[in-house]
């Protein structure tokens, strides 16, 4: 993600992960919070504070990884986030599901309270696994929005798409204007 934000020639960004991606931006902020001017986190969690709950998500993880190997895109099942189209073959899905899907400990969820960026939380009114994490990081997020989109599941920016920009586009304006240096 460093690298993509060296590549635009962008120091600060407002960041925008869905699902795993929303995981990743909190990672993000914490190895790199200088780059982060605010969170938006779709349908995502925080992660896991007890052991046995975290190797419950790992197992998860690695039965992916392998129906991955075994078969191929179909693995990917039908739903409305899911495009099989964009991917060209399930290799770099089953890697990502071992090494990138898998977690190794409880610090992001031990970091939320240390959030010091504003932060827009969505989830879907639908999307049982992810609207009592969507909760409880709102909760513990200094300052955080919490948006439920009604009628949405696991992608309300795709089922629900007046909906999510509109809360997009409310948090987006009302962000701080950022010191420009003169450049």
């Amino acid at each position: 993600m460093v690298a993509v934000l060296d590549a635009a020639g962008v120091d600060r960004a407002v960041v925008l992960g869905h699902s795993l991606g929303g995981y990743l931006s909190l990672e993000l902020l914490l190895a790199h919070p200088g780059r982060v001017r605010a969170l938006v986190l779709v349908g995502t969690g925080p992660g896991y504070r007890q052991d046995e709950a975290r190797d419950d998500w790992n197992r998860m993880a690695e039965r992916m990884g392998a129906a991955f190997e075994t078969r191929g895109l179909d693995a990917l099942g039908r739903s409305e986030e899911v495009a099989a189209g964009v991917h060209r073959d399930a290799r770099g899905l089953a890697l990502a599901a071992r090494g990138i899907l898998t977690q190794r400990d409880g610090r992001v969820m031990a970091a939320l309270p240390g959030i010091a960026v504003p932060t827009l939380v969505v989830v879907g009114e639908h999307d049982a696994p992810f609207v009592g994490s969507a909760r409880y990081m709102a909760g513990k997020i200094p300052g955080a929005r919490l948006a439920v989109v009604p009628a949405a599941g696991h992608a309300p920016n795709i089922s629900q798409p007046a909906a999510f920009a509109a809360e997009l586009r409310s948090f987006l304006t009302s962000l701080p204007e950022e010191p420009h240096d003169g450049h």
